[in-house]
């Protein structure tokens, strides 16, 4: 079975202390996650150590990164690299969200050599893809995605390409209270999955979790997850609650 995700994105909120308290609150809740069950918390980088300390012993419990540099190291002040991430014990990385798209300009070609980056540094990177609201309005968001997944993770082998785990997001739903119904949810994460099955085989494709990124919360978490096609959720301003976040854990499938 293909792994089911509930993924945070805190992105750039809470304080040390406002961070500790929301472990401790969320953690207090027994998730009873199976083998083919993860939360993952992309947390900001500052955090990691506190993240991983609060996680340790928290079986299918893992610290994310939001973000990487594609170098593995250099003069690149600021920046931090997926190996770097890797030695500190943190497996899985962000790529590609849309507001790194939007607001930093990173590229399809960029993020293809973010994600060759955190396959070498042995993690895993969770690629986010998607689109803004005037494409979905024209009704082209399919052709739209399979560009960005195309432009950007093509040149993987099959072997590779099961280790990535993809969030589509939404770009309209975003922060904005709008969510995609769950039909227009599976519609497209189905549609993403025959892309990966056309170039990769059935097989293949049915072996990658597909995440739904776009305004998940814990009144419709259940029903977003429930389609065959939905692998769980990339969360971001429910994820900052911990009564929310933890419902949203529980309705994986």
């Amino acid at each position: 079975m293909r792994k089911q995700i509930a993924a945070a994105n805190w992105k750039m909120n809470l304080s040390v202390s406002e961070a500790a308290t929301l472990f401790d609150q969320l953690l207090v809740t027994e998730h009873n996650l199976s083998a083919h069950q993860e939360a993952i918390f992309a947390v900001p980088a500052i955090y990691i150590p506190l993240a991983t300390q609060k996680l340790t012993g928290k079986n299918n419990y893992y610290v994310a990164a939001q973000n990487c540099y594609p170098k593995s190291n250099g003069a690149y002040t600021g920046e931090i690299s997926a190996p770097m991430f890797a030695s500190v014990g943190v497996k899985h990385i962000v790529i590609g969200h849309s507001e790194r798209r939007e607001y930093f300009g990173e590229s399809d070609g960029f993020l293809a050599e973010k994600t060759d980056a955190v396959l070498a540094a042995g993690s895993i990177p969770i690629f986010c893809c998607g689109e803004p609201l005037d494409i979905r309005e024209a009704g082209t968001q399919n052709s739209f995605v399979e560009t960005q997944l195309k432009n950007s993770l093509f040149h993987l082998s099959a072997e590779e390409i099961t280790k990535v785990v993809i969030a589509y997001e939404p770009i309209w739903a975003i922060g904005t209270g709008k969510t995609a119904s769950s039909f227009q949810a599976q519609e497209i994460h189905a549609y993403i999955r025959s892309v990966f099955a056309d170039k990769y085989g059935q097989a293949i494709a049915d072996q990658i979790s597909i995440l739904y990124g776009g305004s998940v919360k814990a009144s419709n978490a259940k029903e977003i997850f429930s389609q065959p096609d939905v692998d769980g959720g990339l969360v971001g301003g429910a994820s900052l609650i911990a009564t929310e976040f933890s419902a949203i854990i529980n309705a994986l499938k």
